[in-house]
């Protein structure tokens, strides 16, 4: 990827729409923008299209949705000509497709690369937006689209004596392209998917493993495999309703959820039906019967049959009870889809190491420090210690609207957002798949088309009606925020603490980020949002000069 669009420091450019981030939000936010008439312009930091694609760049970093399902729904010639080779897409062929959809709708010319967003600040006067980067240069933007990805902001623990140690630290959301591996000794703090990802991987390269487990998760054999191609025509045969089926319904897949209590068939039904979802793989398995995410008694069966196939492909038994999950319900964390994780815990070079009965106490010279006075030594420590999610990518900006007040200001106590798309104070600032909405619990894909469609149609109608700035109403921010969380405490979500609810990053103020209640009837509140002349926004006419 070329350097795009670039102004000298110094000068201003002014464009309708300044985009923040190149991922596959602000890829067709741009898209559908530009195509609309408006001016636009997107500033990304890395060197190339792709996002969350991009930077993950760990070995075993996979999707865990499928290839046919995480892709671009609204260009059919799209559609038609991209040839996916495996079920769960793997890291670089992501990063191709991403390319291959940039230069295929000649994207680039209109994205800055290599270059970050320090700044936005509303200016009243004005009605707009005056943008910063670290380059020197200023931007003026009528509209502020954050296309920033919401698991794109690294946490990164701070451990006591990392200054001293003699190995190297690499997170697995930004990893370097020259990170040796072969033949050292490397540690792994943290098993959620990333780190589940990772370690087969390492483990087929390190001298000795070493995984740092807080928590175990529980985890879903992907059941990968290369795609047939008697199988790829049929989907494209009928894409748009099987695309349209995912839209309205309420995970955002098409994987049906079978309409039917794991409580009401006897044990030999409902064990069938567990191992057919189980060969089937990754998420597929929550769906086997419709009350897992509902009855912890039906929870409780699912969560047994996952456990009984970790105790089998773990030959040390101690080593199986330390991965077996505990005290959470299958699903209220984020399940994992994985390739061999549990096994690799069988090769006599790789050890697990339970931080909860020894806590991590920070690094020495040699290693890291646990709180049983053990010290061990590493070459390489990798940190799959996730995101900041949700809210970082967008706070980590000094995002300022009316007043001067910033953005982490107004989320201090918890983040509030009308639809998880604005938020009161900021005018013309538009969080792309934001908290509040359902991006992070269904594809992504679909979320972001949604979102872009709907912000698209929302700044056409602003034009067409003479209409100078949006923003969210106070009290429909309010109310959304009381809907977001009654939604969450229907579910098993709140018996967890995970980064759903901000768990992961200390300080963090908690609350369920998410919306819950389902991809379809989100959609439908922001279509009826929308015919009803934007109900909950308060739009501001230019005012007339004298």
């Amino acid at each position: 990827m070329g350097d795009g669009a670039r102004v000298a420091p110094g000068s201003v450019d002014e464009v309708d729409v300044l985009v923040v981030g190149a991922g596959f939000g602000g890829m067709y936010a741009l898209h559908a923008l530009r195509g609309r008439g408006f001016s636009v312009r997107v500033v990304e930091r890395g060197h190339g299209v792709g996002g969350t694609w991009y930077w993950n760049r760990y070995p075993g970093a996979r999707c865990d949705i499928e290839s046919l399902e995480y892709s671009y729904s609204f260009s059919p010639e799209l559609v038609r000509e991209w040839e996916w080779t495996q079920r769960y897409p793997t890291q670089p062929e992501m990063l191709a497709y991403a390319e291959h959809v940039a230069d295929r709708f000649d994207l680039c010319p209109d994205i800055t690369f290599g270059t970050s967003v320090t700044s936005a600040e509303y200016v009243e006067d004005a009605r707009r937006w005056g943008i910063r980067t670290d380059t020197g240069e200023v931007i003026d933007a009528r509209f502020l689209v954050l296309a920033t990805g919401v698991l794109s902001a690294a946490a990164v623990p701070e451990l006591p004596g990392q200054d001293r140690f003699r190995g190297r630290v690499v997170h697995t959301g930004s990893w370097p392209d020259d990170v040796e591996v072969e033949g050292l000794r490397v540690g792994v703090i943290g098993t959620g998917s990333s780190g589940i990802q990772v370690v087969p991987h390492l483990a087929a390269r390190a001298a000795e493993l070493t995984v740092f487990q807080r928590t175990a998760n529980y985890s879903i054999s992907a059941a990968n495999e290369p795609l047939d191609a008697a199988y790829v025509q049929e989907v494209r045969d009928h894409y748009e309703e099987l695309r349209e089926r995912a839209r309205w319904s309420f995970t955002g897949s098409t994987v049906p959820i079978i309409r039917e209590s794991a409580l009401a068939v006897g044990e030999r039904t409902r064990r069938r039906r567990f191992e057919e979802r189980w060969r089937r793989g990754g998420f597929a398995f929550l769906g086997a019967f419709d009350d897992i995410m509902r009855d912890l008694r039906a929870n409780r069966l699912a969560a047994e049959f996952v456990e009984e196939r970790i105790r089998a492909a773990v030959d040390d038994p101690e080593t199986a009870e330390l991965l077996v999950p505990r005290g959470h319900p299958i699903g209220s964390r984020r399940i994992c889809v994985d390739t061999g994780y549990h096994a690799t815990f069988n090769q006599s070079h790789v050890r697990l190491v339970d931080v909860r009965e020894a806590p991590i106490t920070g690094l020495s010279a040699e290693g890291v420090l646990t709180a049983d006075g053990a010290e061990r030594p590493l070459d390489l420590l990798v940190l799959a210690t996730g995101f900041d999610a949700m809210t970082g990518s967008f706070v980590r900006i000094d995002v300022r609207g009316r007043n001067g007040r910033t953005l982490r200001e107004a989320w201090a106590e918890g983040a509030r957002t009308y639809l998880g798309l604005q938020v009161s104070g900021f005018p013309n600032l538009f969080t792309l798949t934001g908290p509040g909405s359902p991006a992070v619990l269904c594809n992504m894909f679909l979320a972001i088309e949604q979102h872009v469609d709907w912000v698209t149609g929302l700044l056409t109608h602003l034009r067409e009606h003479g209409i100078d700035t949006v923003e969210a109403d106070p009290g429909a921010e309010a109310e959304w925020g009381e809907t977001v969380a009654a939604a969450a405490e229907r579910t098993f979500y709140p018996m967890a603490d995970s980064w759903y609810s901000g768990a992961n990053v200390p300080g963090k103020a908690r609350g369920f980020l998410p919306y819950a209640g389902g991809v379809g009837k989100y959609r439908r509140i922001c279509e009826a949002v929308a015919a009803d002349e934007y109900r909950g926004f308060l739009l501001t006419a230019p005012v007339p000069q004298i």
